[in-house]
């Protein structure tokens, strides 16, 4: 059992550090992507600035010569139609990405097509600056460092009428600087925070477990020690695992009651099966010894005894078994007058049909049992009521007797139960009557209650569930 605890805490663990960790690396992604996009963004934006200062003054009308150039962080070229390079950045050595590899600027004489048309694809006014787009990303070499950067290009036609497209670069350093800075504060801070999660989770399972290893080591010294009197401890916490330990001792009561009223059905069986069956030992020793003397009747009157007596064992111990009657229509109307027949005394009246669903034997032992008690108790008559009750039947036997004192009529109920201390055991049975007859009840869903019968005796009234 400890390791199944330790097991679950591990399992625990690790859930809760494998959730978090794809937590983080979802988050972490999210805020590179996020971070990464918004630097290219801002190295874009300060491209297409350098790139509109040239185009501006190039509109203006200012000299290739006179261009200001001189900023080393982003290169610049300015093309003509024809794919020249007229305009460059004074350091830069190297270029790739602008789709114009040339660094070097040679002035056109004739930058435009002799039938005047503009090849850029967009037509543009002297002295107009066109919409800015970016190329891509790209590397130069300026004054001997090479770096990665961002291009745009701007189209502009100056006043003379040429068509010119400027292209300018933004370094890329600030944007892998910092991606690769909160990369590697990624992989140290997230291995460093699943640590403390998992420590974290390790150390609340193993909290919470503890009541749990308490019900364990309990359950186990009861088992040990077959100390069915003993319970959990119940925590205070008022979670699962107080309810546990709740449901635990509610079990462990049932438990008990179960092998309690187990322990004293054997010890009262015992009991009554040993009446019977000494009588039947002694008259068998005496007719061995003087045959003359052997008392038949009473020796068949002592095997029925025992045969009626292990019938009703073995029919509780099939109820205790939890053995489901069957599910057959039975007319209890029909049933009520069958098992008063023959008897003196005894009248049926009521409803013709009264069907149910169930066990026609069973219910017939429920009738029979009693009017059995019912004639034992009463003076004069017994009266069988059989009538339905809105969706219920109910079956009221009535005797004219002594009735049952209201602080016993749940004590009749009971196994091996006689009221009457001083009653044989010939006369009253085993005291199991009554106590399977309310079993029966239970098994169909129905009730066996006792009141105060009209003429003052007891009213026994079963009510089951109606077909």
């Amino acid at each position: 059992m400890s390791r199944l605890f330790a097991s679950v805490r591990a399992r625990a663990t690790l859930a809760a550090t494998l959730v978090v960790a794809v937590a983080l690396v979802a988050a972490g992604t999210a805020v590179l992507l996020s971070l990464r996009s918004n630097l290219l963004g801002e190295a874009g934006t300060q491209a297409e600035r350098s790139a509109r200062d040239v185009a501006t003054a190039l509109a203006v009308g200012t000299r290739y010569t006179e261009l200001n150039l001189d900023d080393d962080d982003r290169p610049v070229q300015v093309v003509d139609e024809s794919g020249t390079v007229v305009a460059a950045s004074e350091d830069l050595e190297r270029i790739t990405g602008t789709g114009v590899d040339a660094v070097d600027p040679r002035p056109s004489a004739s930058p435009r097509d002799d039938d005047g048309d503009d090849d850029s694809g967009e037509s543009l006014e002297a002295g107009e600056i066109g919409e800015p787009a970016t190329v891509g990303d790209g590397t130069a070499t300026v004054d001997g460092d090479t770096e990665d950067y961002r291009f745009v290009t701007v189209p502009v036609e100056n006043r003379r009428g040429d068509r010119l497209t400027v292209y300018a670069g933004a370094p890329l350093s600030a944007e892998h600087g910092a991606v690769n800075t909160a990369l590697t504060v990624m992989l140290i801070g997230f291995p460093l925070l699943l640590a403390v999660v998992a420590w974290v989770t390790w150390l609340v399972t193993r909290r919470a477990l503890r009541p749990v290893e308490g019900i364990r080591r309990e359950m186990a010294a009861i088992t040990a020690s077959e100390d069915l009197a003993r319970r959990v401890p119940v925590p205070g916490t008022h979670d699962e695992v107080a309810r546990l330990a709740s449901t635990t001792n509610e079990t462990l009561a049932a438990l008990e009651s179960s092998v309690e009223r187990q322990r004293r059905f054997v010890a009262d069986a015992s009991h009554e099966l040993r009446s019977p069956i000494a009588s039947l030992r002694t008259q068998l020793e005496v007719a061995a010894a003087h045959p003359e003397l052997l008392d038949l009747d009473g020796a068949v009157e002592d095997t029925v005894r025992l045969q009626r007596l292990a019938a009703d064992l073995l029919l509780l111990a099939r109820l205790d078994a939890g053995e489901r009657p069957a599910d057959a229509r039975v007319d209890l109307a029909a049933l009520a007058r069958e098992a008063a027949e023959g008897r003196t005394g005894v009248s049926v009246r009521g409803d013709a049909v009264v069907q149910v669903a169930g066990s026609r034997g069973q219910l017939g032992r429920v009738l029979a049992n009693l009017l059995d008690n019912a004639r034992r108790h009463a003076r004069s008559a017994v009266e069988v009521s059989v009538r339905r009750d809105g969706e219920a039947a109910v079956v009221a036997v009535a005797d004219d007797g002594e009735g049952v004192p209201a602080a016993d009529r749940e004590r009749i109920f009971e196994r091996f139960v006689r009221l009457d201390a001083a009653r044989s055991r010939d006369d009253g049975g085993a005291g199991l009557g009554l106590a399977i007859a309310r079993d029966v009840a239970v098994r169909h869903g129905g009730t066996l209650t006792v009141h105060d019968a009209p003429a003052g005796g007891a009213l026994f009234e079963l009510r089951l569930p109606g077909a």
